[in-house]
C-alpha cells in the first residue's frame, strides 16, 4: 500500500473526505460538500475535484451509495440508478484526479472501518436509505441489497424506515418500526455483532442489545484506509 489514501464518502445529501496515513492517522481533515442535484456521475465528479482541491494523496478509496462490483455501479437508488447504471466510478475518479481508485458500497467501506474483524459483523446504515455490509472475520461478504427486500405493507427497508418515511410518520413510530427492522436482522442474519450507523442513528431511542454498536460515519473514512 502507498503512503497516503484519500477516502471519499459519497452520500445522499452530503459528500464527504479526509486523507490518511497507511497506519489509518489522519492527515487532512475530515471535509463535506452538498451532493448537487441531479446528482449525476458528471456533476458527482466535479463535486469531489472542489471538495479535494489542495489534497495530497497516492490513492483513492470510495463509498457509494448502490450495488458496486469491481468498482462499477449497477444500480443508485438515492441518486439516481438511470444515470448511474454501469459507470465505472473507479476509472472515473482515476481519470479525473490522476490516481488508482477503490469504490466499494457505502455501507461496506463504514463497515470496515468498525468491525471488530471476529466472527459474523454486519453493519447497517440509516440514512435516505438503508444500506447493509456482512463481515465473516473480517473479510467483506459479497454485498446485497437487502435493504430493496420486501419487508412490510408492502414496503421495503428503504420504503419503511428511510428519511423520507420517518420526516412522514415522525420519531415514535420510527421507532417501533426499527424495533421490528432489527428483530428481522437478529432472526435472519444471526449475526455476531450488529453497527448501526448513519445520519439517523442517533434518533433511536430505545435500549439495544449488548452485541449492536452504534458508530460515527467517520469510521467510514477511516475504513477507506483498510480497502487497500
Amino acid at each position: 500500500m502507498a503512503g497516503i489514501t484519500l477516502t471519499i464518502d459519497i452520500g445522499g445529501s452530503k459528500i464527504k473526505a479526509a486523507t490518511f496515513d497507511k497506519k489509518g492517522k489522519m492527515i487532512h481533515d475530515y471535509t463535506k460538500l452538498l451532493t448537487p442535484q441531479p446528482a449525476t456521475p458528471e456533476a458527482v465528479i466535479d463535486t469531489i475535484k472542489k471538495l479535494v482541491e489542495g489534497f495530497k494523496f497516492d490513492q483513492i478509496s470510495s463509498g457509494f451509495p448502490g450495488y458496486v462490483r469491481d468498482g462499477i455501479v449497477h444500480t443508485a437508488p438515492n441518486l439516481g440508478t438511470e444515470s448511474w447504471a454501469n459507470v465505472n466510478l473507479a476509472q472515473k475518479l482515476t481519470e479525473a484526479l490522476g490516481k488508482p481508485a477503490k469504490v466499494v458500497n457505502d455501507a461496506d467501506m463504514l463497515g470496515l472501518g468498525s468491525i471488530s474483524g471476529k466472527g459474523l459483523e454486519m453493519m447497517v446504515t440509516l440514512g435516505t436509505g438503508v444500506g447493509t455490509a456482512l463481515y465473516l472475520d473480517g473479510k467483506l461478504l459479497p454485498h446485497l441489497e437487502v435493504s430493496h427486500h420486501p419487508l412490510a405493507d408492502g414496503k421495503d427497508y428503504d420504503q419503511y424506515v428511510g428519511e423520507a418515511e420517518h420526516k412522514k410518520i415522525g420519531n415514535k413510530k420510527w421507532n417501533k418500526r426499527m424495533k421490528f427492522v432489527f428483530e428481522v436482522l437478529k432472526t435472519v442474519f444471526n449475526y455476531d455483532k450488529l453497527y448501526i450507523g448513519g445520519g439517523l442513528a442517533k434518533k433511536l431511542d430505545f435500549p439495544l442489545d449488548d452485541n449492536m454498536i452504534v458508530v460515527t460515519n467517520k469510521m467510514g473514512i477511516d475504513g477507506g484506509v483498510k480497502l487497500w
